[in-house]
């Protein structure tokens, strides 16, 4: 397991153009590179190289740089994830996982109603629910854990047959444990408000990163997250997201780091379009 971060701890755009030459040397040097896109779209790349994208919204999303705004921009994908089915977490989920032939993971009600109303086929909307663990790569590899989110999690679908905007169950929302193949563990939180049990997941899971949303009004605040990371899951580092793309998410990085306060050397400040390696 790594120990901290490189001297390239500060975030570096990462250009479409760079892409390939970028992911072929993280999988070489045995790093780990999470790249922000804007709310609480995420890609992931391993130290052996796989690649897993966490609630996909680019096209249509107001802070995904212009380099991302095509699904083509993201290069290699092995694993879609998404926390829950709100448009901003689910939009471009499904499209993704057609593109690159691969499973959409998530919460065991969503799929249900993503393989009943015919948008991914049951093969490619594999369910597992909180507590759940998979290993999507096989033995030895990335495991990946469902965790609580304290939100909900609806799926709007517009019906090709009526042309009519229809809203379906989309089961429970969570969060993910993603423990890569040295050992170092990313907590994936979606959207969640502050819940006592993270500090059970804390303790029991250890995060070494937490992404975390701080923008308010459907999520945790700025003070929220901080008081999270502080008291109950007690990361090494803390990657604020989910906020700023629309008038309710209010939270900023500024007032997070206030509410850290001798902790906010914990916190990572990542643009969209940037990333961190560990």
């Amino acid at each position: 397991m790594t120990t901290g971060i490189s001297s390239l701890l500060r975030p570096l755009l990462l250009g479409s153009a760079l892409l390939a030459a970028a992911l072929g040397a993280a999988a070489q040097n045995g790093k780990t590179e999470v790249l922000w896109l804007g709310q609480a779209a995420t890609r992931i790349t391993t130290p052996g190289g796989k690649v897993i994208v966490v609630d996909p919204w680019l096209r249509s999303n107001p802070k995904t740089p212009a380099n991302f705004k095509t699904l083509e921009a993201l290069g290699k994908v092995d694993l879609v994830l998404v926390t829950h089915a709100h448009f901003d977490h689910f939009a471009d989920a499904p499209d993704l996982a057609k593109m690159h032939k691969i499973p959409m993971y998530g919460p065991a009600g969503m799929n249900q109603t993503v393989a009943t109303l015919g948008i991914l086929p049951v093969e490619q909307a594999p369910r597992f629910g909180k507590g759940g663990t998979i290993e999507p790569f096989g033995p030895k590899s990335v495991k990946i854990t469902a965790t609580h989110a304290e939100h909900s999690s609806e799926l709007a679908w517009k019906n090709p047959a009526t042309n009519k905007d229809e809203v379906h169950v989309g089961g429970e929302p969570v969060g993910f444990i993603i423990e890569l193949e040295n050992g170092f563990k990313i907590y994936h939180m979606g959207d969640t408000g502050l819940f006592g049990d993270m500090k059970f997941i804390g303790e029991y899971y250890k995060p070494d990163l937490v992404l975390i949303p701080i923008g308010g009004h459907f999520v945790m605040s700025p003070a929220d997250a901080a008081y999270a990371v502080k008291n109950y899951l007690k990361p090494r580092y803390a990657l604020p997201i989910h906020y700023g793309t629309i008038p309710q998410l209010k939270g900023t990085t500024a007032e997070f780091s206030a509410a850290l306060g001798s902790e906010s050397g914990k916190m990572l400040v990542v643009n969209p379009g940037e990333k961190v390696e560990f």
